[in-house]
């Protein structure tokens, strides 16, 4: 998978995410807030992922 790929994959883990934690805190869905968080952590790995393999020139 290539750089825009992760990062697009990045992008839309981060915006689901921020939904589902928003969707939580507003109905008081202590779990739905907490795998909103985590998917945007997700989110966060695959950005970094494809960071890395634009600075490698997308080699991997």
């Amino acid at each position: 998978m290539g750089e825009f790929q992760d990062k697009a994959k990045g992008a839309g883990n981060n915006l689901a995410g921020k939904v589902k934690e928003g969707i939580g805190a507003a109905t008081d869905n202590h779990s739905l807030e907490a795998e909103g968080k985590a998917q945007q952590l997700k989110g966060d790995a695959q950005n970094l992922k494809g960071d890395v393999k634009g600075a490698l020139g997308d080699k991997t």
